[in-house]
């Protein structure tokens, strides 16, 4: 079975972070976002997978290529029109057999063995407080009558969060060949919920899935949230001497700490260095270099140099801030 993972996004709302680095390779618990995504298909037992690439795609191959076996073909969408623009441009990766849309910039913790289980398309759904951000569903004896992109008023709170398995894709491509020949757009992009809904019309039965393990990578907040429940489910660091661990926590075995008190809600990757300092509820990223310094609620980015006390911090790659 195939996953097809968008990934081409700038993520704007990360800057300064994705300045220099694509928004799945940041670090969230330990590891890259899109490789907590692919840990999860794989688990789910997918053999293939297609990635939809774009802004800064060589790094996001380059990571995949180098840790992952699964069969992957690259797509890249070099303008980036709408979710629905790249499912259509990665057509030619798709057969007849079921596939699995997974969004790039969110992490699950749900059964996907049940959701692939149903004898119908199913979108994974979450009752949220305000959809009109969201794609929403409309559901009507069990089934879903109606799907709207970013509703003014909507008419459910069923939010589709960015998984969806798909019973009958070759109908899916032949809907989003229609409105990308017609140039149906919404909000200026063609929409993966608008060739859904397309296929409702045309007797195309769907179901909903719900999803209570979803966690949004899209912003520094929700970043920092998302850490913090990995966090929860790693098993704990053996003790490091001159360092006091407040679990949960990760720190690499290939990172050097000390003098320091590292947690709660902590991650420490890769060939980071952390001396003489206080970290809590941040996320040190790869290489990067803390000195005595006292950080909550802060991501420091690859490469980059924190020395000094500062208490809230979000610094980019190979940036240097010096307290004195």
């Amino acid at each position: 079975m195939r996953a097809i993972i968008p990934v081409a996004g700038v993520g704007s709302r990360l800057r300064p972070h994705t300045y220099t680095v694509p928004k799945v390779l940041l670090n969230v618990a330990g590891k890259p976002i899109i490789g907590h995504i692919l840990d999860k298909v794989i688990e789910n037992g997918f053999t293939e997978a297609t990635i939809i690439i774009g802004y800064l795609g060589d790094k996001i191959k380059e990571y995949v290529l180098k840790n992952y076996a699964i069969k992957v073909d690259f797509v890249e969408q070099e303008e980036r029109l709408g979710l629905g623009h790249a499912i259509y441009l990665s057509r030619h990766t798709i057969s007849r057999q079921p596939i699995l849309i997974i969004l790039g910039d969110t992490i699950f913790d749900v059964n996907l063995t049940s959701m692939m289980a149903s004898e119908y398309t199913a979108l994974g759904v979450k009752e949220v407080e305000d959809p009109r951000r969201f794609g929403v569903a409309e559901t009507e004896n069990g089934f879903i009558k109606r799907l709207v992109e970013k509703p003014e008023t909507p008419a459910s709170n069923l939010a589709v969060v960015g998984l969806y398995f798909i019973r009958q894709p070759q109908i899916l491509i032949e809907c989003l060949k229609e409105l990308i020949k017609a140039n149906t757009r919404t909000k200026g992009e063609f929409q993966l919920t608008d060739a859904l809904h397309m296929m409702i019309e045309r007797g195309e039965k769907m179901k909903t899935f719900a999803v209570d393990g979803w966690f949004d990578c899209g912003k520094p907040e929700t970043l920092l949230s998302t850490n913090r429940h990995l966090l929860n489910t790693y098993r704990q660091p053996a003790p490091i001497e001159s360092v006091v661990i407040r679990p949960p926590v990760f720190i690499s075995p290939k990172a050097v700490v000390k003098n320091s008190i590292i947690g709660p809600f902590s991650t420490v990757a890769e060939g980071a260095n952390v001396e003489n300092s206080v970290v809590e509820n941040s996320i040190i990223s790869e290489d990067a270099m803390v000195v005595d310094a006292l950080l909550r609620d802060s991501i420091v980015g690859s490469n980059a140099i924190v020395r000094g006390t500062f208490k809230r911090i979000n610094i980019g790659d190979s940036s240097e801030l010096q307290y004195s």
